[in-house]
């Protein structure tokens, strides 16, 4: 039989940085029309032909796919910084997007591809004293600025954003946030009892919820194990007690590859709902969560190095918590603390430890702690008339939830671009790809008013200080509660600029040849 292979093309110099950057503006075109109070809307076409409408700049930015190959590389590079971006801060897809488009295009413009080793040093030179500057000049986020956080990242949507407000409140905004969604028309927010645990899912096969890619467990059984179960025979009995009561069954600790398959085929038949989380890393930190997830769950912990013997281990080893909800990195249970004795006493004695412990990092150490055992999460359940505007709503409180996170996590700085645009005109360039950096950030600024429809206006030279697209008026952004996360600003900045450059040293694209059927 004749080998079949894949079959390449080669696009080299101009001609290839022409086509990328062409499918890098068409990305922007689209994913830009979204950003700021005057933002529009995109419809989108699925897979199906189903229509889309929304204005969230990752659901846009996702549904794009060029059919011109190095069009669609150029458009997959700033897709994938926009993902990161997202990744590490929650929102920023759209900021990042048009920053890598306006890097590119200015590079170009200062004829800088001559000397790119150069040229990369500068931006990186320059990304570095904007991140100083806007760092420098944000604020703390406390109270009515969480509500105004939540409403612009929720596209300016003030029930949304006093919605997602209330739910950080109820939290002591230090808490947990999740979204659900609800057959009701309305959205609100509910508080429940839970726990955050920073490990996620072990394998796709036990997820249960395809559409957001999360493990669901309801009314589970917990099984929590130090030492390593390397065996399905050892918890045979457990395995075996769920199955015929029709229980579900969370495991956390560190499970062998084989027994990991097996139960992940058992699920996959129908036979067992399952699911398992690995257990904290070793040091100084392990026993202590393991001690809580056993203190909040009532589960008791197995550990063979303390004389546990892992083949006797019973239903009487296990805890139960009210739901458990699993993604790729975090695991929620939600659990009801209201006569467990186990946890206050923990409580009552890590706030003994706090008051008289100065060492900064256990004091650090035993907040965490306190945190994790007083198990707050707000739930914000949103709620709409149909299918399409569930879709729409749900993408735009999973942003805002996010962002309010970040800003809460490392504060805001004033939105609309401003901070960009007033580190960009106090900060003096000392090279020339430092110059092209700060004639970048001012696209953000622009975009905002272009898609407001403002074509004259003079900028403001007070920092601070900028348009409300809304009004018409110049105002205090801070103040009037336009203002952005600065952590989302940070690592859409960060990530335009890498991939910018990146594209910029490239000399040579090699992309598969396809071919079009009649």
């Amino acid at each position: 039989m004749e080998e079949i292979k894949l079959v390449k093309d080669l696009a080299f110099g101009d001609t290839a940085r022409s086509q990328v950057l062409t499918g890098v503006e068409k990305l922007t075109n689209a994913v830009g029309s979204t950003l700021g109070a005057s933002g529009k809307c995109v419809i989108l076409e699925d897979s199906n032909g189903h229509p889309q409408i929304t204005k969230d700049g990752v659901t846009v930015a996702n549904s794009i796919t060029l059919q011109d190959p190095l069009e669609n590389i150029g458009a997959t590079l700033i897709k994938e910084a926009a993902q990161r971006t997202v990744k590490e801060a929650g929102d920023g897809t759209t900021t990042a997007t048009i920053l890598a488009h306006a890097i590119l295009q200015q590079a170009n413009e200062h004829s800088l591809l001559d000397d790119v080793r150069a040229m990369k040093e500068g931006v990186n030179s320059g990304v570095a004293k904007v991140l100083e500057y806007i760092t420098k000049n944000s604020k703390k986020v406390t109270g009515d600025k969480i509500d105004q956080v939540a409403t612009i990242s929720a596209n300016n949507d003030q029930e949304l954003g006093s919605i997602i407000g209330k739910a950080f409140k109820l939290v002591n905004e230090t808490g947990v946030v999740i979204m659900e969604t609800t057959d009701k028309a309305d959205t609100s927010v509910e508080l429940i009892e839970g726990v955050q645990y920073e490990h996620g899912l072990t394998s796709n096969h036990f997820v249960t919820n395809k559409e957001l890619n999360v493990c669901e467990l309801n009314n589970p059984l917990v099984l929590i194990s130090e030492s390593t179960i390397d065996n399905v025979r050892k918890i045979q009995s457990v395995l075996e007690y769920v199955i015929k009561h029709n229980e579900s069954l969370l495991i956390i600790g560190n499970v062998d590859t084989q027994v990991s398959s097996a139960l992940a085929m058992n699920k996959t038949k129908g036979n067992i709902k399952v699911n398992i989380i690995s257990a904290p890393h070793y040091g100084i930190t392990k026993a202590e969560i393991l001690e809580d997830l056993c203190a909040v769950t009532g589960a008791t912990l197995i550990n063979e190095d303390l004389g546990d013997d892992m083949d006797v281990v019973s239903v009487d080893h296990l805890g139960r918590c009210l739901k458990s909800i699993t993604d790729k990195s975090d695991t929620l249970l939600k659990v009801d603390l209201n006569d467990n004795e186990e946890v206050k006493e923990i409580v009552d004695r890590l706030k003994k430890e706090l008051s008289s412990n100065k060492n900064p990092n256990t004091v650090i150490r035993i907040e965490k702690r306190l945190a994790r055992l007083k198990a707050k999460v707000a739930t914000v359940k949103v709620g709409a008339n149909s299918e399409l505007e569930l879709k729409e709503k749900r993408d735009r409180v999973e942003d805002a939830i996010c962002a309010t996170k970040a800003a809460v996590k490392e504060g805001i700085v004033p939105g609309g671009g401003i901070a960009l645009l007033n580190a960009s005109q106090n900060l003096k360039p000392s090279n020339i790809g430092e110059e092209v950096l700060y004639c970048a950030i001012r696209k953000p600024y622009e975009t905002i008013l272009r898609n407001a429809g403002i074509t004259e206006y003079v900028d403001p030279d007070e920092d601070g200080r900028g348009l409300n697209v809304v009004t018409g008026n110049t105002v205090d952004m801070v103040k009037a509660g336009i203002i952005d996360p600065l952590l989302v600003t940070k690592s859409a900045l960060k990530n335009a600029a890498s991939v910018a450059t990146t594209i910029l040293s490239t000399d040579c694209v090699i992309n598969n040849i396809r071919i079009w059927k009649q």
